[in-house]
């Protein structure tokens, strides 16, 4: 069983119960003094409260996606994180590694109902990277009157460090996008669903590090490139959008107004609005003050011209740290279409919501709605 399945939650749970009521009904017999007694109420403690822990570490880890394997959890992972590609300049390649199924309670498993995931590795020529991802593939395009149709596609980012899997079975992507295409508030998408630590364990906040990895790159050149050539995917920026949560929020809105050429509409859930300096980031602009100002978010509407992209931003005015910061922003990107230049902007404002798991399932329907409603429909 796998380490964020329901089941292994369920028998964690289970077995603390059971424990707890084993302690209870057995701790009269260990009341005696003697150093055999005492060595079982000490045992008893200890399972009874490794098991409580247990429980709530997996229940814990399975809301906000810490971990998404037990090979992840125990530092065994060998999925591959940053590569040198020795391709021909220009190729770009996808490695489908897993195929599953869509199971919908009543609507069958078969593609051309409810779509299909694949997991895939995508390498990338132009910032030598390689990272593993899951697409989503919608039920139309499995159906014969969709065959000769290029689909929109979606770049979805977890936060950091984040887990792939959790945008699968923590915030329900794929099974949203589903039942927003059948009740007909959103056209069929591609997902692409990936986190955007490709360097692990290093949070590299979407760009390309002086010296380091070039996950800008990758991101808005050898990720469209290559799900465009290996699906059937647009290539344009009309074509692509991107979303993201917490870090993932930030790359999303930084990559749509710094590579307008690549996305043409972005999704930030909790987003920051500047990359942040400290032991998970080391130095990420070279000591450059320019590099650092113009991954500033806020710095690049009052100092840069304003990108022909469409942004969403959210935040919860009780439980959020983002939310000053989120309506700052908002107020600038109005400021900019007063002045006329091409730059819109909407937003999910909560009442409350903490940064959270479930404060985002509130949030993704609309935002991918909002996504799907921007994206070309060829």
């Amino acid at each position: 069983m796998g380490l964020t399945s329901n089941n292994v939650v369920m028998v964690s749970v289970v077995a603390s119960v059971l424990l707890f009521g084993a302690t209870v009904w057995l701790w009269p017999r260990f009341a005696r003094r003697g150093v055999a007694a005492v060595l079982g109420r000490i045992g008893l403690l200890l399972v009874t409260q490794v098991s409580l822990f247990a429980a709530l570490g997996l229940f814990a880890n399975q809301s906000f996606g810490f971990y998404g394997s037990w090979s992840d959890l125990l530092g065994t992972e060998t999925e591959p994180g940053v590569v040198v590609n020795h391709d021909a300049p220009g190729s770009t390649r996808i490695l489908v590694t897993e195929s599953r199924k869509m199971n919908v309670s009543g609507g069958g498993s078969a593609p051309a109902a409810v779509g299909r995931i694949e997991k895939v590795t995508i390498k990338g020529p132009l910032s030598g990277l390689a990272s593993p991802a899951y697409v989503y593939l919608p039920p139309q395009y499995f159906q014969p009157a969709y065959a000769g149709r290029d689909f929109p596609a979606a770049l979805v980012l977890t936060g950091y460090p984040g887990t792939t899997e959790a945008l699968i079975n923590g915030l329900k992507y794929p099974q949203t996008a589903l039942r927003l295409n059948k009740e007909g508030r959103m056209r069929p998408v591609v997902l692409v669903l990936m986190r955007p630590t490709v360097a692990p364990p290093r949070d590299t906040e979407c760009m390309d590090v002086p010296g380091g990895p070039r996950t800008e790159t990758f991101f808005t050149k050898d990720v469209p490139s290559a799900v465009a050539g290996h699906y059937r995917v647009g290539e344009h920026a009309r074509d692509w959008g991107v979303i993201g949560n917490s870090t993932g929020g930030y790359c999303a809105l930084k990559m749509a107004m710094r590579h307008p050429e690549s996305f043409s509409a972005a999704a930030g859930l909790s987003p920051s609005y500047k990359s942040p300096i400290d032991a998970t980031t080391g130095d990420l602009f070279g000591g450059s003050k320019r590099l650092e100002r113009e991954n500033d978010l806020m710095w690049r509407l009052d100092h840069k011209p304003a990108p022909p992209v469409s942004l969403l931003v959210s935040s919860s005015e009780h439980g959020e740290k983002n939310y000053n910061d989120t309506v700052k922003f908002i107020e600038k990107v109005k400021e900019v279409n007063r002045r006329g230049e091409p730059t819109r902007i909407s937003s999910i404002i909560l009442n409350t919501g903490g940064h959270n798991f479930n404060t985002w399932r509130r949030e993704v329907p609309a935002a991918l709605e909002w996504l799907g409603g921007r994206l070309s429909d060829r």
